[in-house]
């Protein structure tokens, strides 16, 4: 018989993003070290879709303060999701990549950093083994071509203006290379969350620490001089999360670089370009900047190699005679991301386990949404 750390892996690996079985079995070995055998059984039974406290307490059968502090006490831990939708709080059960590992940050030690590390290989051929890309790079808004039309989900600056609640957190890859003796030189708080409603981080576990908009908007002026590039998920809409990558020790980057998961990350729809006339061949962009070696060496000046270039940008920050201008790929060369986390999720399972399951994952969606929609009419009412 399969033990509960066992179906609870299985139970994360039929997420759309995927936690696979390793040749070692370390995948097991880190679900033990995180979970508790009640809180596997736990995390069995709450769902992939956010949900109260009353709710799981009313499916499962047991009185709900009992729930609330099991739940509480889990999300308090990093192993599942609490977060405020709609004003209530609700729970969810969330992905080892992006969200447990992540929710580690400040609980990290040693053995789990070694463990991560071993898995990486298995892990980032299944997140960046298929498509949709798992992740996305948003460019440096204001280094980009004069004429070109800005997206609204290319604006990271407009969405800091939009949304009401910010978070900021040290980056769980820098804390993990630094455990394993391999520290980083950037600064590490640099991961950042964003919520639409002014008191989304009202009574949920902490993450970092809350900040104001302004600082918000100094995170990303601290990111871009460090030539850090932002990323975050490969869908429209107002992002949720940004993370300021560095290419030493950062998941999403080193993904692309070491594992040969291209569905890491997918380049901006821009590449940088480099003006001769302007550039004076410091080497700055080539040596200093560029986090994907994309920028080498043409004769007197530097030229872009818009094959290897992800379109972040960074080089531009910093080019001491301006010679360096974000400008939009050919439109063959551009991609669309899906409309919200919604179809990237469903897209994502499509590809892996076929459309029926797909279709039935949609639908499944749907119904739950809709049962959110009913219980809010209900209580509004």
């Amino acid at each position: 018989m399969d033990d509960v750390y066992t179906r609870l892996a299985r139970k994360l690996d039929r997420l759309p993003h995927g936690f696979p079985p390793s040749p070692s079995g370390v995948e097991l070995r880190i679900l033990r070290k995180l979970f508790s055998p009640l809180d596997a059984a736990w995390a069995l039974q709450i769902k992939p879709f956010p949900e109260t406290a009353g709710t799981v307490a009313h499916r499962l059968g047991q009185p709900l303060a009992e729930v609330q502090s099991r739940l509480d006490d889990m999300a308090a831990r990093g192993l599942i999701g609490a977060f405020r939708q709609d004003g209530t709080l609700c729970y969810a059960l969330v992905p080892f990549v992006i969200g447990i590992y992540e929710f580690q940050v400040g609980r990290l030690d040693r053995e789990l950093a070694g463990m991560v590390e071993e898995y990486f290989p298995t892990l980032m051929q299944e997140l960046g083994g298929r498509q949709p890309a798992l992740a996305r790079v948003i460019p440096v808004g204001r280094h980009i071509e004069a004429r070109a039309q800005v997206l609204p989900y290319d604006d990271l600056r407009a969405a800091i203006d939009r949304a009401g609640a910010f978070r900021v957190s040290p980056c769980i890859c820098r804390e993990e290379q630094a455990l394993l003796g391999h520290p980083c030189h950037h600064p590490a708080e640099t991961c950042m969350s964003m919520a639409k409603e002014p008191d989304a981080y009202r009574d949920v576990p902490s993450w970092g620490r809350v900040i104001s908009r302004e600082e918000a908007h100094a995170v990303l002026d601290l990111a871009e001089r460090e030539g850090l590039v932002h990323c975050t998920y490969n869908a429209q809409g107002d992002p949720f999360f940004v993370c300021n990558c560095c290419s030493c020790c950062c998941g999403f980057l080193r993904g692309v670089r070491e594992f040969a998961a291209p569905q890491m990350l997918v380049r901006s729809n821009y590449a940088a370009r480099i003006a001769p006339e302007a550039c004076s061949g410091c080497g700055l962009c080539a040596t200093e900047r560029c986090p994907m070696s994309a920028i080498a060496e043409n004769g007197e000046f530097y030229a872009v190699n818009t094959d290897r270039c992800i379109g972040c940008g960074v080089c531009a920050i910093t080019c001491p005679s301006e010679a360096i201008e974000l400008v939009p790929r050919p439109q063959a060369d551009r991609s669309i991301p899906p409309s919200s986390i919604v179809h990237w999720s469903v897209a994502r399972i499509t590809r892996r386990d076929g459309r029926a399951r797909g279709v039935a994952v949609a639908a499944w969606v749907a119904w739950q949404a809709a049962r959110m929609k009913i219980r809010h009419w209900r209580s509004a009412s």
